[in-house]
C-alpha cells in the first residue's frame, strides 16, 4: 500500500515538502468505535503500521476529525467510546508545506508525529517522528554548510561532503573566502585610515580584537536565531522592536562591564569610557545587521542562511572597526 500511495501521490508534491515525507500505513479507526475494537485492530494489524505512536480519527469519507494517545487505548475502559477521548483540536500541515517547518511544528507542540490534510482535510497520512528527527538531522548539516559559505550544491550533497572531491570542495569555498579576503583588506584600510588615533593611543589597538569577536558573536547568534524564526512566518514589526530591547539591555550591560574593567587595569578614565561606548554601539549594531542582512536575503526569494556566513561577517568586522575608531577619535577630543 505505501509504495502505491509513493508513486501515486509523493511525485505531486515539492522536493523536502511534508508530502514526500509522509507515511500512509498508521492505525485509522472511526469516532463511533469502541476501545474494544480499536484494541482488536491494533493487535491484529500491528505488523502492518509503519508507526503506533497516535490513533487517528476519521469519519466514512476519510475526514480527519480527531486524535489520540495509543497509550489511552490502556487507560480506558473497554467500552469507551473514542468520540468521547478524542483530542479534536489537531495540529496539522497541508502536503505541500516544507519539511523543515514540519520539524519545528512537532518540536513546539511536544508531538512524535504530524498528520498530513488536503485542502478539505482528507486525511493523506503523518510524518512520523523517524523522519522528523532525521529531517531535523539534515536541516542542521545543510544549515552548517551555508553559515560556513557553502551555499551552492546539488540535492543530497550535504550527507556526500566527506566523498566531494578536491576540485568540487574548492569550486564551493573559494569564492566566498575571496569576497573574505577582500572585506579583510577594506578592514585593512580603516585601521589605516585611523593610524594617527592608534599612535597617540596605542593601547586602543590591544582591544581591536575583542570589540571585533563581539560583534561577530552577537551577530552570529542573532542571525542563527532570526534564520530559524523564519519558519514560523514570524510579524517581522514585532521581532525586530523586541530584538532592539534585548540588544539595548545586552549592550548596556557589556559596555559597562567592559568600561569599568578597562579603567580598573589601565587606570585610564578616557580608556573605559571609550571602550564602553563602542561596545555599546557595536552590540546594538551588530544585533540590528543580524536581522536586517538575512531578512533582506530572504525578500529576495535568496536563502537567508547565507547572510549568515561570510557576508554578515564581512559587513559586521568592517563596522565595529569604523565604529569603534570614529568614537575613539570624536571622544579624545575631549580629553
Amino acid at each position: 500500500m505505501q509504495k502505491i500511495i509513493d508513486k501515486i501521490f509523493k511525485p505531486k508534491y515539492p522536493l523536502k515538502s511534508a508530502g514526500r515525507s509522509m507515511i500512509a500505513n498508521v492505525p485509522k479507526v472511526l469516532p463511533e468505535e469502541k476501545i474494544l475494537d480499536v484494541r482488536e485492530k491494533l493487535f491484529n494489524q500491528a505488523k502492518d503500521f509503519e508507526t503506533l505512536n497516535y490513533i487517528y480519527v476519521t469519519d466514512k469519507e476519510d475526514i480527519l476529525v480527531g486524535v489520540f494517545s495509543l497509550k489511552d487505548i490502556f487507560r480506558q475502559a473497554e467500552d469507551t467510546v473514542v468520540e468521547d477521548i478524542m483530542v479534536k483540536k489537531i495540529i496539522k500541515a497541508r502536503p505541500e508545506i516544507e519539511q523543515e517547518k514540519i520539524a519545528f511544528l512537532a518540536l513546539e507542540h511536544n508531538l512524535k508525529a504530524i498528520p498530513i490534510v488536503d485542502g478539505k482535510n482528507l486525511f493523506l497520512g503523518v510524518v512520523p517522528s523517524d523522519i522528523i528527527l532525521k529531517i531535523l538531522h539534515s536541516e542542521n548539516i545543510e544549515d552548517v554548510l551555508k553559515f560556513a559559505g557553502i551555499a551552492k550544491y546539488n540535492e543530497g550533497f550535504a550527507g556526500k561532503i566527506f566523498q566531494a572531491s578536491p576540485k568540487v570542495l574548492t569550486k564551493l569555498r573559494l569564492p566566498w573566502l575571496v569576497l573574505g579576503l577582500f572585506g579583510g583588506l577594506f578592514a585593512a584600510q580603516v585601521v589605516h585610515f585611523f593610524e594617527s588615533t592608534l599612535r597617540d593611543q596605542f593601547i586602543l589597538t590591544a582591544f581591536i580584537p575583542l570589540i571585533v569577536y563581539m560583534a561577530d558573536a552577537v551577530g552570529t547568534q542573532t542571525e542563527t536565531l532570526f534564520v530559524r524564526s523564519l519558519v514560523y512566518q514570524l510579524d517581522f514589526r514585532k521581532y525586530f522592536l523586541k530584538e532592539i530591547k534585548v540588544s539595548l539591555i545586552i549592550a548596556f550591560v557589556l559596555g559597562i562591564l567592559l568600561g569599568l574593567i578597562s579603567y580598573l587595569m589601565f587606570s585610564l578614565l578616557n580608556i573605559g569610557i571609550i571602550l564602553g561606548a563602542s561596545l555599546f554601539f557595536t552590540i546594538v549594531s551588530s544585533f540590528i545587521l543580524g536581522i536586517i542582512v538575512p531578512y533582506l536575503f530572504n525578500k529576495l526569494k535568496k536563502d537567508p542562511a547565507i547572510a549568515s556566513g561570510p557576508i554578515g561577517t564581512i559587513i559586521r568586522d568592517v563596522l565595529s572597526l569604523i565604529i569603534y575608531f570614529s568614537i575613539a577619535t570624536f571622544l579624545l577630543n575631549f580629553f
